[in-house]
Order: structure tokens, then sequence, then C-alpha cells
């Protein structure tokens, strides 16, 4: 169990490792990262010993706020310069500043030192009771560099917990146990926490405790002795710039992997917060707030604006639309009168039903229960019969299992019985052998005897082996040798994976550039190129279609533009002057769901295409009418002149051929390219028959209409008909065929260099390995000499333990007892073993014995149970007779009972949906509604309650029978039927023609004003953004090159390629940094994730970056535990190493090196301190002999060994 070690002077001295051994350089990569603009590390400024700790380090002075609109617009409107525009400040506000103001970078201040070394925040002690692994412990780490180590499970990590939950930080953040009690050692009700942290200077320090209880997951704390809050703990954090929840500055054992997890946007915001301008946090926030609200207002005032367009259009041509109003108004009047009327009509006639059902069903329940009254004495004592029975056969149950219980003992006591008759005839066995044993133990020891002498004299003659140093030096010299083959097989093998990237490059580039080649040929894709040009939102959600067909329940047509086809075409130009470009570019859908989900995902957000399209979709039920018929038959069409309608002569999926006559209306315009042969006026009557109509003579449009007013004479008007732009082939252009021929040979001239050069490099890479396989041989060599000396050295231990283990085995072997001792202890057992077989004999008669009398009882509760069942029996059989009436009876009731209840409940649905509808209808209808009715009831003096039903609602419902005149229901369906006929005969338009009219046109001057304010606010946002953004974007990409610079550096020295880029969007929230990286010569440069690299590349990658930021950290002190795990040797020691020079820099904070195994000869640094932790079930309480001093401890240990070596060579 780990106590409390004694504290010393030379504490720190004694404490750290003394190896200063520098490891040999390691190659670097030749490859470097292409295109990295790094940026030199900006010099730390030191602190002024007069300044004010909160002094700002900008030298700048913000000006005053901004000013109101009004004066923005005087000084605008005055000034040739404008007003002064404004600039973020520390905390990201927007302020007015000069003009030419751009961002400075805020002098990043050094740590500032007192002169015990340590930087205010910095922890200069900890004291640990009951927590976790530790019952007492309390140690001081150093100012720089402070490695903990330790073996498996000593409590290194604990020492991590310790250090966040005790400057109260949250469990999760260590992603151990989720509650404080948790990490109370297990055995003790209660534990603390005490860290002191190093004070600014000139003040005091902090002493921060928290007192933990095994029974409750809460805590107390304590600042200097003082109780406190965990409020102000976390103020006092603050104030020292502590960041234990930022995985930049603290990264905990179970903490690593999620390094990786993080998204790029995480990782720079948490950059962010651990190094580099301590303003950039508060500009991104301005910045994010800003974006979005600019992004809203943006989105509004596109709106806004469309919105004025719409209505200002809209009410250009309303005027038109005001004579068709009221001649629909008085027919769509007379439809909502119906529609009101009809549901009532309903109720009265499902409420006749509810009445008549109710008699019956009443009738019914009568019969049903004086029949249950006849037979309920019998049901009584069928009761009684079943209780008895249940009784019976409880109590015979409970008999069974006793007697169960007595056989289950009798046959534990037979096999006690056998087991003490084996015992017995195995100590007889051993009477019988023992004087075999005797004889046996005698020639074992003689034996034994022999094999110890046969060890000696070998371990007396080892034999003659080489010297292990030796050859260990030749080994080293021929590695030395070979180095300069690895460097040139290195650079070989990088210049074969830039020829092989060449070489795939330039085939990838011959296949696209043949591939976009034939699409250029094909003539679908001409087409979908030629609607690219025209209309790009159409063209890149047809794609999208086709790539997600999956997600609709059925096909969504694609417009007519790709899907129409003329293969006749001397009819092209009729056919398209039949369209519109809307109707061009209008997808179909064949379902409501799919026609809700295409205009949602594409035209309602911006999941489908990245933004929001402006594409049309159509849906229409299938109607029993169907589309309106041709104004001619086929026979009257042919006679005036034509060749046929527009329907015959067009190619398209039969899905399109509904849109194209339902709202198309080919099938509608007759053709004939003839003119003179067309009967012109023949054809006009015959389109006016049906009020309009379309057909196009030669090469004019002729369009026919019905007055309306007057007369109702018929009137056509013409237009000549157009080229057609859409129908016709796309036509490919030659510059861009040329250009990717031209694409194509270079392609193939960079592959056949690319070939050239392979050949060359193959020719040196076979020189290069045979290099290598002599030096494969010559180590080989080498290693097997080497293994002999091991080898030899592994049989001398294999024999010195053989020969203590003999040793022990002939004493125990001299010290067993006598024969006859033997034989008098083996008779003494026989003897117990025999008395105890007594006994057990004696129990098995007694059981026996009670299981029969159990049994007898058992016996007759079971007979009195079959005859209460045989009495049951006789009863059901009688009450089955009886019940058929019953049975019969209850039929007949639970049927009528459910035709009551179904038609209750169509009643009280018919109720609430006529209730509904009117409650739903305006003032107007309702009052003449009430006014029929109230003409219903004086005819036929009905009473206001007359029905109970609508008595809840007498001034809401004024028809209490539920009935508006003398006509039933389906009366009133056909007239419904005949006035929606008539409506759809009339065109539609806008219900509030002259309303509406008025309403836009004081909807456009608020709009118009409307624009203008957000016009005004979102300049002012854009000049906030532009501010914001002038001092953030110089600020992190200084702070990102810095970090950039020293994680490129630091992966070249390992070999590897790595590097930091920001990664810009449109919306400042997610701008990102990404960390790309390449750890083997075949291979590019890769993002970093979760998935794609291994554990041990994760690792490496997450220590460097966090190294390359320690020069620009703001926390006083940082920690990461078991980050080396899964490195190889060479890695791990090179970030060892260049964590080492890193962290002991004299302008270094606070570092925190948790590591369970180190490798031999590491670097070692003066200001670097090394922590062990001993840990175990028990420590010696004489600590005087250096327990707990390194150093000591070490020079004992080699003492010890000496010794023992010393040993044997004397004897």
């Amino acid at each position: 169990m780990a106590r409390r070690p004694q504290q010393s002077d030379d504490d720190d001295d004694d404490s750290q490792k003394e190896n200063t051994a520098v490891p040999a350089g390691t190659q670097v990569k030749a490859e470097k990262v292409n295109g990295a603009k790094r940026t030199a590390n900006a010099k730390r400024a030191q602190p002024s010993p007069d300044r004010d700790d909160d002094e700002d380090a900008e030298g700048d002075e913000d000006a005053d706020g901004e000013a109101d609109g009004d004066e923005e617009d005087e000084e605008e409107g005055g000034s040739p310069k404008g007003r002064k525009r404004a600039r973020v400040n520390e905390n990201g506000d927007a302020h007015s500043t000069k003009p030419e103001a751009r961002y400075k970078p805020k002098v990043q201040e050094a740590h500032q030192r007192d002169t015990d070394g340590f930087v205010p925040g910095s922890i200069v002690r900890v004291k640990l009771e009951n927590f976790v692994t530790y019952d007492q412990v309390e140690f001081r780490p150093g100012p720089y560099m402070n490695m903990i180590i330790g073996p498996n499970g000593t409590g290194k990590s604990s020492i991590a917990c310790a250090i966040a939950l005790g400057l109260n930080y949250p469990p999760s953040i260590l992603g151990r146990a989720s509650e404080l009690n948790s990490f109370v050692k297990m055995g003790t009700n209660e534990g603390f926490i005490e860290i002191e942290l190093k004070g600014k200077i000139g003040r005091p320090n902090v002493v921060i405790r928290r007192n933990l209880s095994a029974k409750s997951k809460g805590s107390t704390f304590a600042i200097n002795g003082t109780s406190a809050t965990g409020k102000e703990v976390a103020q006092k954090m603050s104030e020292l710039n502590i960041q234990v929840g930022n995985l930049c500055s603290f990264l905990p054992q179970d903490k690593v992997s999620e390094f990786a997890h993080m998204s790029p946007q995480q990782l720079l915001r948490e950059t962010q917060r651990a190094a580099g301008d301590e303003r950039l946090t508060a500009w991104h926030d301005t910045l994010i707030n800003s974006g979005k609200e600019a992004k809203e207002l943006t989105e509004l005032l596109n709106a806004d604006k469309q919105q004025l367009k719409t209505l200002e259009e809209r009410n250009a041509i309303l005027e038109r639309d005001v004579a068709r109003y009221n001649e629909r108004k008085e027919i769509e009047r007379k439809i909502a009168l119906l529609e009101l009327m009809l549901p009532f009509m309903e109720y009265v006639e499902a409420r006749k039903r509810y009445g008549e059902t109710k008699v019956v069903q009443r009738k019914l329940l009568g019969k049903v229960q004086a029949l249950k009254k006849k037979n309920d004495p019998a049901r009584d004592l069928q009761k009684k019969f079943e209780n008895q029975s249940k009784a019976l056969a409880a109590a015979r149950d409970k008999k069974k299992k006793e007697v169960q219980k007595k056989f289950t003992a009798m046959s534990d006591k037979h096999r006690d019985n056998e087991r003490l008759e084996e015992n017995a005839e195995a100590l007889s066995n051993q009477l019988v052998h023992l004087k075999k044993a005797e004889r046996d133990r005698a020639r074992k020891i003689h034996d034994t005897e022999k094999r110890i002498a046969d060890i000696r004299s070998d371990l007396a003659e080892p034999g003659k082996v080489e010297d292990l140093e030796g050859i260990q030096a030749e080994q080293r010299e021929l590695q030395a040798s070979n180095a300069a083959n690895r460097s040139r097989l290195v650079d070989l093998q990088y210049r074969q994976g830039v020829n092989v990237n060449v070489k795939s490059k330039a085939q990838a580039d011959i296949q696209e550039g043949e591939a976009s080649m034939r699409q250029l040929d094909d003539a679908a894709h001409a087409k979908l190129e030629h609607l690219k040009r025209f209309n790009r939102d159409c063209a890149e959600v047809i794609l999208w279609l086709r790539a997600n067909r999956g997600r609709f329940q059925m096909e969504i047509i694609e417009p007519a533009f790709v899907s129409v086809t003329v293969p006749n075409k001397q009819y092209v130009n009729a056919v398209e002057a039949c369209f519109s470009t809307g109707q061009l570019l209008t997808f179909v859908a064949q379902c409501d769901a799919d026609y809700k989900l295409i205009n949602k995902l594409c035209v309602d957000t911006t999941e489908a295409i990245g933004r929001r399209a402006r594409i049309t979709a159509w849906y229409r039920p299938p109607s029993e009418r169907g589309p309106p018929p041709a104004p001619m038959t086929r026979e009257e069409m042919l006679a005036c002149g034509f060749d046929g309608y527009a329907i015959d002569y067009v190619d398209c999926p039969e899905e399109m051929r509904y849109y194209l006559t339902r709202e198309v209306g080919l099938h509608r315009t007759a053709i004939g390219l003839q003119a003179h042969k067309i009967d012109v006026q023949r054809a006009t009557d015959a389109c006016a028959r049906t009020g309009s109509g379309m057909f196009i003579a030669g090469t004019v449009i002729n369009n026919v209409l019905r007055s309306r007013y007057g007369k109702q004479l018929s009137q056509n008007s013409t237009r000549d008909l157009r080229q057609a732009r859409f129908f016709v082939g796309a036509t490919v252009d030659p510059n861009v065929k040329a250009d990717f021929a031209r694409r194509i040979n270079e392609a193939r001239q960079r592959l056949i260099m690319a070939e050239e050069e392979s050949a060359k490099l193959a020719d040196e890479d076979r020189a290069v390995r045979a290099a290598g396989a002599e030096f494969k041989r010559k180590n080989d060599a080498l290693s097997a000499r080497r293994d002999a000396v091991l080898d030899h050295a592994r049989r001398i231990q294999r024999l010195k333990t053989k020969l203590t283990t003999s040793e022990e085995t002939l004493k125990t072997l001299r010290n067993a007892p006598s024969a006859d001792a033997e034989r008098q202890t083996l008779k003494r057992k026989l003897l117990d073993v025999t008395r105890k077989r007594a006994q057990i004999a004696r129990e098995y008669a007694d059981l026996a014995r009670a299981a029969i009398t159990l049994q007898e009882e058992a016996t007759r509760i079971g007979l009195q149970y079959l005859q209460i069942g045989s009495n049951k029996n006789a009863l059901d059989i009688l009450l089955q007779e009886r019940d058929i009436a019953y049975n019969k009876a209850m039929a007949e009731f639970e049927e009528a009972h459910r035709i009551h209840a179904e038609a209750k409940a169509n009643s009280s649905r018919k109720l609430a949906i006529s209730r509904a509808k009117l409650d739903a209808v305006d003032d107007d209808l309702r009052a003449q509604f009430q006014a029929m009715e109230e003409v219903r009831r004086r005819r036929h003096h009905a009473p206001a309650e007359s029905d109970p039903q609508l008595q809840s609602q007498p001034q809401r419902e004024p028809t209490q029978s539920g009935a508006a005149h003398e006509r039933d229901a389906d009366e009133i369906r056909d007239e419904l039927e005949t006035q929606n006929q008539k409506l759809e005969l009339v065109l539609q338009t806008n219900p509030g023609v002259v309303e509406q009219y008025e309403r836009r046109k004081a909807e456009i001057e608020t709009l118009t004003k409307k624009v203008a304010e957000r016009e005004k606010k979102a300049g002012k946002v854009e000049k906030a953004i532009k501010i914001a953004r002038d001092s953030w974007e110089p600020a992190l990409t200084d702070l990102v090159g810095a970090i950039g610079e020293r994680f490129s550096d630091a992966f070249d020295r390992i070999g590897c390629a790595g590097e930091i880029r920001i990664s810009k969007h449109e919306d400042y929230d997610k701008w990102a940094i990404d960390i790309l990286v390449k750890f083997r010569d075949n291979e590019k440069l890769q993002l970093l994730t979760a998935q794609r690299q291994s554990g041990g590349e994760r690792s490496l990658t997450t220590i460097l970056y966090l190294m390359s930021m320690t020069e620009q950290a703001h926390a006083p002190f940082s920690l990461v535990d078991e980050i080396n795990q899964g490195m190889d040797v060479r890695a791990e020691r090179t970030v060892h190493n260049e964590l080492v020079k890193t962290t002991c820099k004299e302008d270094s904070g606070q570092y925190f090196l948790i590591t369970p195994k180190l490798l031999p000869d590491l670097m070692y640094h003066p200001r670097m301190k090394v922590l062990c932790v001993s840990n175990g079930e028990w420590l010696p309480e004489d600590q005087g002999r250096g327990l707990g001093n390194l150093k000591n401890m070490i020079q004992g240990y080699v003492q010890k060994q000496t010794q023992t070596q010393r040993g044997p060579a004397a004897a």
C-alpha cells in the first residue's frame, strides 16, 4: 500500500533522470508539403516588471460606439470618405475606428515566471487521500516538463483524474466513471484532493481542496482553507486561464482517441482557445453570429424583392379577372350552402337509424337478464365446487412435495454412504501400499542426489564463448556502412512513387478525355448539356433524380425538354409552339407524396443540390371525366385539311402523355403544314363550340376564344410560328471537342515519358537491392554468432534454476514422516469412517418411515379431490343444457348491441362533422342557412328541445333536427354534383379580386419600405463582418502557419510528412483546421480521421500537433496521458526528444507527460523532472535507506546485482 514519501531539499535533483544521451538524427523524407506557405514564429515579448496584469497589450485606443442610422446617412452624404468604418475589439464587438486601421497582431507575452520558476496557474503541489489507488500521497511537480512514469495499474492516470476533478471539472472530460463517488478508494468512506496553484506574481499561491464522499455524488470545496462554491472555483480557473476542458491542453488517457474523432470545426475552436491571439474566439463568434444574420437578411431581402416584383406584376393584370369573379361567386355560394346542408341531412338519417336500433337493443337486454337470474343458484353451487377442488388440489400437491423432500433426503444419505465407503476402501489400499511408497522415497532421494551432482559438474565447466560486445560492435559498423545504401533506396522508392503517380494520372486523363469525347457524341447527353446552358437548376435536379430514384414511391418524369422528342422534324416547329417555357421545364410526379417530396427537397430546402432550385413540379390526381375532349372529331379534323393533332407527332414516356393532354392540351391542337388546304373558318367554328381552342395552319398559330358577354361571338387571334429551339438536336462545340483531343495527346506523351523513366528506375532498383542482399547476408551471420552467446548464457541460468529446485526436492524427501507413523494415522481415519457410515444407516431408516406416512395422507386427499371433481362435472353438464337458451339470447343481444353502437357512433360522427362545417363557414352563409332552418321549423312546429344531442349548443346550432329543407341526402348530393359541373365550365379566378387588388397595393407600399430598411441593416452587418474578418483571418493564418511549420518540421524529422491547413467556407461556423499526414512512401497526404489511420499513427499525430502548439499556448500547464501507445520505437524516441526540447525552453509553461514505458538512452534536460509512481500492498516503514529517491535506488540495485554475480564465482 502506497505511503506518503518524505520530502527533502534535493528532491528535484534526485528524482530527475540522468541520461543525457542524444539519439542519432533520423533521415527526413524528401517529400515536402506541396504549396504550403509557412510563416515565421511570432516572437514572444518579455513582460515588463511594472506592467499591470490586466493591461491591454494592444496600443490602439477604441473609438466611440456606432452612431445611429440618421447620423450615418448624414456623414456618408457630406463627406467623400464616408463615416469611420467599424472595427472589432478584443471581445469581438464592432465599434468605430479610422478607415485605414487594419489587424495588428496582439503581442503574445511569454509566461510571466516568478523567481521559483513557476508561472501563474501552474501546479506547485498535489496531495491526495483515499483517491482511486492512493491511500495518501503528496508530491511537488517542477515548473517545466514533468515525466510521470510507473508500471500499469500504479495510479499514473489517477493523477490526471485528480487534477481535473480537483479543479472542479466534470468527470465526463476524463472518459471514465461518470459519478464523483466512484473515485473514492474502495473500502473508505471519504477522501480529498488538494492542489496548490501558483498565484500571480506578488500574490500568494492558491490552494484548492475538494472533499469527496463514497456515499454521496456531491462534493465540497475550499479555497485557501475557506469554504467555497464550485462557481467560485470555476471563476478562479478562468482568472488563471486554466483549460482542463480543452483536449488541446489536457488530454487524459481515455480521451486520446477522441482527439482524432474531433471534427475539423471543433479542432479549430479548441486550437483558438488554447493558442494564438486571445481575441480569436471572440472574433470568430462575432463572425458566426453576424454571418448567420447576414445570410438570413440576404434570404429575406431576396424573398421580399421577389415578392414585391410578383405583387406588382400580378396587380398589373388583375383588372381583367374582376369580370369573371361575379360569375363564379354565385355558383360557389350555392355549392357552399349545399356542402353545409349535406352533413346535416346525413346526421338526421343517422339519428333515425340510431333510434330504431336502440329499441331492439333494450328489448333483447331484458330477455338476457331474465335468463341469467334463473341460472344463478346453479352457478353459485358450481363456484363452491370449484373452490373446494382448488383447496384439495393445493393440499394434495403440498403432501406430494413433502414426500418428495423425504425421498431427496434419503438419496442424499445414500450418496454420503457411498462416498464414505470409497474413502474406507482408499484408506485400506494406502495401508497395503505403504511399504512400496517407502521404497520409492529412497529411490527418489538417490536419483535427486545424482542429478544435483551432474548439474554442479556442468556449472563448473561452462565452456568458452565469444565476447558479446565485440559482436555488437561489428553489427554497428555494418549498419553504418549500409546507411548510404538505405538512403539511396529511400530516394529510389520516392522517385518510383512519383513516377507511378504521374503514370496513373496520365492514364486517368486519357480515360476521362475519351469518355468526354464519347459523351459529346451522345444525343441524350448533348440534350442535357443544352438544357444546362439554358436552365442550370433544372439540369442539376435531373442528374440528382437519376442518382436518387429510390427515395420516391414512383418515378418522377423528367421535363418535356429532355423526355419528349419529335421524330418527324417537319412538325418540330409546330409541336414546340404548343408549349410554354414553364411547361417545357416542368417535372411530372405520379403521386401526391412524391410531388410534396420533390418540392421539399429541391425547392424548399438545399438538401438536393446544395441550394434552393427554381423548378416547377406538377401533379393532378386522375379524374373520372379525363382531360377535356378535342374540339373536333378526327374525321372533322381531317375534313378541315389538317394532318393530325400535336400529340400524334411526339414520342415520350407513357406517364408523360397524361401531362401533355391534361395540362398542355396537345390532343386539342390540330396541325396542318399545307395552309392552302385548311378551312380556317370551319376550324374556328369547331373550336368555338367548346369555348376556346388552338390550331396551326402552315406557319400561323390561331387562338380561338368565345366572348362571355353580349352575343358571345367567336374571336380568332393569329401569330407567326417561330423556329424551334429546344426540340431540335443540340450541336457539339468544335472548340470543346478540340480541347479534349489536345488533353488526350498531352496525357499520352506524359505516359510514354513515365514508362521510359520506369525502366531506368528498375535498373537502379536491381543494383540497390543487390547491395542490400549482401548486407543482409553479413548481418545474418553476425546475428547467428550473437544468438549463440545469448543461448549459452540462458543455458547457464536454466542450470542454476534446476539446481535450486532439485535441492529443495531432496530436502522435502528427507524430511518426510516414517512408515509406522503414517500406518497409525491411516488406521485412525478408517475407524472414523466406519462410525459415520453406521450413523447414516440409522438416519436413512427414519426417513423411510416418515415418507410412508406422508404418502398415505396424500392418497386420502387425492381421493377426496376426485369425488369433488366428479360432482362438478355433473353440474357442468346440467348448466350447459340450461345455457343453450341463455347463450342464444346473449348472441342476439350482442349483435343488436353492436349495431346499436355503430349507429350511435355514426350519428355522433355525423353530428360532429355538421357542427364543424357550420363553425367553418362565414357569417353570411351561416345566417342564410339559419334562416332556411327557421322557416322549416315554423312549417313543421318542431320544438327546439326535441333532440337532446343538440341542446349543448343551442345558439351555435340553429338546426335542432339536422335538416335544412325537405330533400334527403341523395338529392342534395345530386344537386351538388350539378353545381360543381357548372363551376368547372367557368374558368377559375381569384375569389377576392377587388379586395386583393387594394390589399396588394397596400402590401407593395409596406414591402417597399421593408426592403429599404433591410438593405440598410444588411449593409451594417456586412460592414461588421468585414471588420471582424480583417482582424480574425490574419491572426488565424499566423497562428495556423506557426503551428503548421513546427508540425511539418516534426514530421520531416521522423521521415514522414504532415501539413496543417485552414479549410475555408462561406459559413464561418464551418471553417475548420485540416490535419493531413503521410506515413508511407507509396501514399499521398491524407486527412487525419478516426478510421483511416492506425491507433499509433493517430497518437503520433496528436502529440506532434499538441507539441507544435506549445509555444503559442495560453494555459499555464498542459497534460497528455499515455500518448505514446502504439508508436514504433523510432517515432517514440523522436517525439520524446522533440517534446523535451520544446517544453524545457526558458519561456515554456508547465507540462505533464504520463507514460507506463520508456525507451533506453532518451534525451534528458536539467529543467525536466521525473516522477516515479511506486505502488503496492506494502512498503517498509524504514524509509531512511533512500526509498523514493530514484538515484539511490538505482545505485543500490546495481550493487546488489554485482554482489550476486560475485557469489557463485567465489564459490
